[in-house]
């Protein structure tokens, strides 16, 4: 693992307002402080969702739609949106941004895993952002809840992070980290710092989906932990809306909850 390679998601709850329009304040910020963390001399992975959340907004749907083309439509509408943001936004900061879009069926054929993986190590090394994003507009297995692979992109983030080689894979969140019950519903939930390993029994602590604008929960995030912790990736759970939280990760202090990655030979 190359603890300079930083893999970071971030989830349509964080990047979008209730109404489903981009949070502009954040999605700035955090534009900003990938920036200076890739400055410092990381490269920086980001794995963003929101596409169909924007998509619904700007098509001005009154709600989001549950026929699979109109979905597909709205996340072809919202990347475009997102990406063109993502690009003005880096820009303002003096990055460069690339677009990639690929389905759980690409990562299935070894080709086609072989040229995504050359790709974005030609990006990174030539200290191009890559912006991943599963390819919606043409795969339905994300969006249809009864056959969800990457669950709001967490999975498909430790994915990504494993053939890499990243050293963290840091998911940003509408909540801290994981706590030992649902703080949402418990004022006395406290909040666990470090993960040695994601057992069943951390497993059975999330609690139902989070936001109703994105597609992942908590679940899906304790799946990707233990993903990438057997791949020797240590993995933050912290909040969304404080990008800056991503400084101290890198300065390694206590923020969010940390899932420590496995010894691998």
């Amino acid at each position: 693992m190359n603890k300079k390679i930083i893999t970071v998601k971030v989830g349509t709850s964080t990047i979008t307002n209730e109404n489903g329009s981009i949070n502009l304040r954040v999605l700035d910020r955090l534009c900003r402080v990938l920036s200076e963390i890739e400055s410092m001399g990381y490269q920086v992975v980001l794995v963003s969702s929101g596409a169909i959340a924007v998509g619904v907004n700007k098509m001005r749907l009154s709600h989001k739609p549950q026929e699979l083309p109109l979905k597909q439509a709205a996340a072809a509408v919202g990347q475009c949106e997102l990406m063109h943001l993502y690009d003005k936004l880096f820009g303002e900061y003096g990055k460069m941004v690339a677009q990639i879009l690929f389905t759980s069926e690409d990562l299935a054929e070894e080709k086609k895993r072989e040229n995504l993986s050359n790709t974005l190590t030609a990006l990174l090394a030539n200290g191009i952002i890559p912006i991943i994003n599963e390819n919606d507009s043409i795969s339905s297995a994300e969006i249809e809840s009864d056959k969800k692979i990457f669950g709001d992109n967490d999975m498909l983030s430790a994915l990504v992070a494993g053939f890499i080689g990243a050293g963290k894979l840091i998911i940003l969140s509408d909540i801290e980290g994981l706590f030992d019950s649902n703080p949402r519903t418990n004022p006395e939930a406290k909040r666990i710092e470090k993960v040695e390993r994601v057992t069943d029994e951390i497993i059975a602590l999330a609690d139902g989906a989070g936001s109703t604008r994105g597609t992942g929960g908590m679940v899906s995030k304790l799946d990707a932990a233990r993903y990438a912790t057997e791949q020797g990736i240590d993995m933050w759970i912290t909040l969304g809306a404080n990008p800056e939280g991503l400084y101290d990760i890198v300065d390694g202090k206590a923020v969010g909850t940390w899932f420590v990655g496995r010894d691998v030979e």
